[in-house]
């Protein structure tokens, strides 16, 4: 079984069921961003070591909690859009002049989904401020549609939706104004 292919539901099942630790999860889901990226081009930047971290903490409380004591996403990667705020992590919405910009706080839906258990990994491409309908900035370079590298995803939301796709995260969080978590 490709723990990367499952949904984040049943991810989160089977660590709470101890068939897969939090670690292993993370390890394979970080394999496969490995060996995928660089085709597809869906992370702007990856926090391995705070993943690493929160994952070692998900897997000491699964010793420590009864499983309905655990938070309904307990253990399963996620990413958010470049556009979305993410405590100590940078924060650049696809644009250049927010390059080395690192927000303190989450934004709500960030904050819920930890709460919720899931692991942060990375933020995923965005044109520069989610402005246009093509994964492209001239910070992060072209998001290719994972399945035909000569096209794009499509949406500014591609770099989450590529990701999703190839199970470089069970889950992505992600906007929508115009089509952009919809077209790809």
């Amino acid at each position: 079984m490709d723990i990367t292919e499952l949904p984040g539901v049943e991810i989160a099942r089977l660590i709470k069921n101890r068939e897969f630790s939090a670690t292993e999860v993370l390890e394979a889901t970080l394999y496969r961003i490995d060996e995928v990226n660089r085709y597809c081009n869906a992370f702007v930047n990856l926090d391995i070591p705070a993943a690493r971290a929160q994952a070692g903490r998900a897997d000491n409380m699964l010793l420590r909690k009864a499983v309905g004591d655990l938070p309904e996403l307990h253990g399963v990667p996620f990413t958010a859009k470049d556009l979305i705020d993410t405590a100590g992590m940078r924060s650049t919405y696809g644009s250049r002049a927010f390059a080395d910009y690192v927000p303190e706080k989450d934004a709500a839906c960030i904050e819920r989904m930890r709460r919720a258990g899931a692991i942060l990994i990375g933020k995923t491409t965005t044109p520069e401020l989610a402005m246009k309908v093509t994964t492209d900035s001239l910070l992060s370079g072209i998001t290719r549609n994972p399945w035909d590298t000569n096209l794009t995803p499509g949406g500014s939301s591609g770099g989450a939706g590529a990701a999703v796709a190839t199970g470089m995260g069970a889950l992505a969080v992600s906007t929508d104004g115009g089509g952009s978590a919809r077209i790809p």
